[in-house]
């Protein structure tokens, strides 16, 4: 090790490699190597790191996997050019806000193989954070200000324990890679179809039913979905032919309607009213006939051949949730809509 730490102090090296030493902490002639801007302590047995890291101000990419670690160390939330920083396979329960919240500048971050419940929402303080890994960990929730880190391009929560996900998290729109595997998730939030740069999804080992309205409009390359309890292809008829809407119904569907023309009395007046125009963003549009509604009437099922809607290799065949405006259309022949059965 003393060799490894001369070679740099005297070479005025700018990286330092002291894996496998068996250390319990970082040595002290470290923190005096100010050039530094890569640090790797992987496989040892470190517990804490000294403030004295403070002078490594141009660290930009920091390795603590496998150690010993408990907690996020204090220091780290003021390393302010670190870009990359590696925690995995430590003993990490708490990621402590204060010390997340200064890392701005980070691209990377993994926390894998820990024991991690749950992350504070001043992870949105990571505005340039990229790839975001806790695969291995005990979460079950993810905070819904994930969705403020738009430069995300890849999150793996493989293997927790979510039950659910934000809506939110469909703002980081410039994902390619999102990995949601072996968790307990039920369903995925509507809106998925804004992932538009989406190539792989992994759902594998959950407990879902289908998938999002407009699942089928994303670029995907992958999709891995097995082990999860998908609903079954069965044909049902419907013997109502009419349906009595609700005065706030019909009184959303005219809005809406008339909100599609923009020289409408309707579509100029609707900005005066927020409230008005909150509730009617939660509206729907039938698969059908196209016409906006804003409770859902009628949810029913297509299912999506992978290689000949989506352009995939795989031939599965996937159940995607879609909506109905009314009985009127779900009886109307020529479609491939179903019934959700009910058990």
């Amino acid at each position: 090790m003393a060799k490894s730490v001369a070679r740099v102090v005297y070479g005025q090296g700018t990286s330092l490699n002291l894996t496998s030493q068996k250390i319990k902490e970082v040595p002290e002639c470290v923190c005096r190597i100010t050039k530094l801007s890569v640090l790797q302590l992987n496989h040892n047995s470190i517990t804490a790191l000294p403030a004295e890291l403070l002078s490594l101000r141009h660290l930009a990419e920091l390795h603590l996997g496998n150690n010993a670690l408990k907690e996020l160390p204090a220091v780290l939330g003021h390393l302010e050019s670190l870009k990359k920083l590696y925690l995995f396979s430590n003993q990490i329960t708490v990621v402590a806000p204060e010390v997340i919240g200064g890392l701005h500048n980070l691209v990377v971050l993994n926390l894998n193989h820990n024991q991690i419940q749950r992350l504070p929402p001043e992870m949105k303080s990571l505005s340039r954070l990229q790839h975001l890994s806790v695969l291995d960990n005990e979460l079950e929730e993810v905070p819904a200000e994930l969705g403020h880190l738009t430069r995300l391009t890849e999150i793996n929560l493989t293997s927790n324990n979510l039950s659910g996900l934000p809506q939110q998290l469909y703002r980081c729109q410039q994902l390619t890679k999102l990995y949601l595997a072996r968790n307990k998730l039920t369903s995925l939030p509507e809106g998925i179809e804004a992932l538009t740069k989406l190539q792989v999804l992994d759902v594998a080992g959950n407990k879902l039913s289908m998938f999002p309205v407009q699942f089928h409009l994303l670029p995907l390359r992958e999709l891995h979905c097995e082990g999860n309890r998908f609903v079954r292809r069965e044909p049902m008829s419907s013997v109502q032919d009419a349906e009595v809407l609700s005065l706030k119904e019909l009184v959303a569907r005219f809005v809406l309607l008339e909100d599609r023309n923009r020289s409408s009395l309707v579509h100029r007046m609707l900005p005066h009213y927020p409230s008005l125009t909150a509730l009617l963003a939660s509206g729907s549009c039938c698969e059908l006939c196209m016409n906006p509604f804003l409770t859902t009437w009628l949810e029913c099922v297509q299912f999506i051949s992978l290689k000949k809607d989506m352009k995939m290799t795989s031939v599965r065949t996937v159940p995607v949730r879609a909506l109905l405006c009314s009985y009127k259309c779900f009886n109307t022949e020529g479609h491939s809509y179903f019934s959700v059965a009910t058990r």
